[in-house]
């Protein structure tokens, strides 16, 4: 069970990469900044519907903590607070593109958009 990915194991550094950009709306604000470049709080939020502040907080402290996003604080007037991607965050632009091309080949998304996680569910269950 080393760091073989073939053995048959998996390896750590897998597992917390996964765990880590597989956090509910993290892989959606990687993307997004992927997509938009440095963005302010507000912008980052109105762009992951559904995104709460609390969460949206708590995930930018999560990647600016593992280096992923870095915060710029432009004085004012006015203040402007801004996130961007890392040197380190950008290099997950393929996986990130790969997720999306794949979602869009696999994944079903109802009328509104949103995913149709309930009819998934069912399928895997019978």
């Amino acid at each position: 069970m080393g760091g073989d990915p073939h053995s048959g194991g998996c390896c750590p550094q897998y597992h917390l990469a996964v765990e880590l950009i597989g956090r509910r709306w993290t892989g959606a604000i990687v993307a997004v900044l992927l997509a938009d470049g440095p963005l302010r709080f507000s912008e980052l939020k109105s762009e992951v519907p559904g995104l709460s502040d609390r969460v949206l907080t708590q995930r930018l402290r999560e990647l600016e903590a593992e280096e992923l996003v870095e915060r710029a604080v432009h004085p004012g007037p006015p203040l402007r607070v801004e996130y961007a991607l890392t040197p380190k965050g950008v290099e997950l632009q393929p996986v990130v593109r790969a997720l999306e091309s794949w979602g869009q080949r696999w994944m079903s998304c109802g009328a509104d958009g949103a995913p149709k996680a309930d009819a998934a569910r069912s399928t895997s269950a019978s």
